[in-house]
């Protein structure tokens, strides 16, 4: 995931990305003068690629209809102000003054549009080219991304934005991510940055709660059971609570060597972490695809780190699955040998059968971990009300019947 910086060209003064360390990757595309020129052609290949799509023009016509809505009433409202004042005259003068008014929300409006055009199309065009340079690929947005994260299936309105994607040494994809969520009288949009990781094979769903980030005590691991969460050795528990399914946890102890926790300790504190199918999920609380060259720096580096352990994960395989096939029959060539003549034992005993390891994948016990009961909260909640509810009525019916 590293590319060496390509050196400046002869002659030319260091900029900035001079001091970028030689051999990291090449962040100078989002630091460095942006060429009016490349920046035209990109936009007229982008509008070709991608046309305006009809949600998009929906949001355009209902904007114009609600201007056209707004922009009588204040005119009416200013000119009926200055009948009041100076009946004809005043009239006359309000009529003026809407239609100043009127040009300078237009103008307004116009400036404000063009201008967070132009922003969103340099930073388009930035992580395009810095894309290109650290052999990745950009992506501007994907809806309703096909990930298994637990993030990615929640509410409504799913979608990627400012995606980067390579394939080597693995698949690695950098996005931002936002789904809306609501609770019928209100909406809330969520906004997370994602790193997301191909795995050799599927593991047991794992989640690593970044104790560094939970702002508030928010919790991404709040609607798992506790009985799952398993503590490890050393001071991996002061940064992470690790969560995983009840009867993996010696899986978990497999998978989270001292070498392998203490890579995440150093380079993923501050990043949610999460193990399901064959994926490695990074959770941000904040974008992660920016123009910030110190954001993809911290990136880089940290999933660098943990490439170069997760080739050992490729190797874990779930007995629970070869426990779980039918075993095949012994047949006479597949018999155990018969004791020597000579009647010494044999110093090991072939087992009756065929044994071969265990397929990749994860029994369905260990695909994903429990969530808590939602009846348990609404049992909670109506208990509480109804004691509220009844609890002055049966004070008054004891107070009548003996005290009284």
């Amino acid at each position: 995931m590293t590319a060496p910086a390509s050196g400046s060209a002869p002659g030319s003064a260091p900029g900035p990305a001079a001091r970028i360390p030689a051999g990291h990757f090449d962040a100078r595309a989002l630091i460095d003068p942006v060429n009016p020129v490349e920046l035209d052609a990109f936009v007229r290949a982008h509008r070709a690629a991608n046309p305006t799509s009809a949600g998009q023009i929906i949001a355009w016509v209902f904007a114009i209809i609600a201007l056209l809505c707004v922009v009588p009433v204040i005119g009416i409202f200013v000119m009926g102000l200055g009948y009041v004042i100076g009946r004809d005259v005043g009239v006359a003068v309000g009529g003026a003054i809407a239609l100043l008014l009127l040009a300078g929300i237009i103008v307004g409006l116009v400036a404000l549009v063009r201008r967070g055009i132009r922003t969103r199309n340099i930073t388009r065009f930035r992580l395009a080219r810095f894309a290109g340079a650290n052999a990745l690929t950009y992506i501007e947005r994907i809806d309703a991304p096909p990930l298994p994260g637990m993030i990615f299936s929640n509410g409504s309105s799913r979608m990627s934005t400012d995606v980067l994607r390579g394939v080597a040494p693995r698949f690695v994809e950098f996005g931002n991510y936002q789904y809306t969520t609501s609770n019928g009288k209100q909406s809330q949009v969520h906004r997370w940055g994602y790193v997301a990781v191909k795995l050799d094979v599927p593991l047991p769903n794992i989640v690593l709660d970044a104790l560094g980030n939970n702002t508030l005590g928010s919790s991404m691991t709040a609607a798992f059971s506790r009985t799952q969460r398993l503590s490890l050795e050393g001071d991996f528990d002061r940064f992470f609570s690790l969560y995983c399914p009840t009867g993996y946890e010696t899986d978990a102890l497999y998978l989270f060597t001292p070498d392998v926790m203490a890579r995440f300790i150093d380079h993923a504190a501050q990043l949610d972490v999460e193990i399901v199918d064959d994926w490695l999920f990074l959770y941000a609380r904040r974008e992660v695809s920016t123009l910030d060259p110190a954001t993809w720096a911290w990136l880089f580096g940290a999933v660098g780190a943990l490439l170069g352990k997760l080739d050992q994960w490729a190797r874990w395989r779930d007995d629970r699955l070869r426990l779980a096939a039918p075993q095949p029959q012994p047949t006479p060539s597949m018999a155990a040998p018969s004791p020597e003549p000579s009647g010494q034992p044999l110093p090991f005993a072939a087992p009756a059968g065929v044994l071969t390891p265990p397929p990749p994948g994860v029994a369905p016990p260990g695909r994903r971990l429990k969530r808590r009961s939602p009846w348990l909260v609404v049992g909670i909640i109506v208990g509480v009300v109804f004691i509220a509810t009844a609890a002055p009525f049966a004070i008054g019916i004891f107070s009548f019947l003996f005290l009284r």
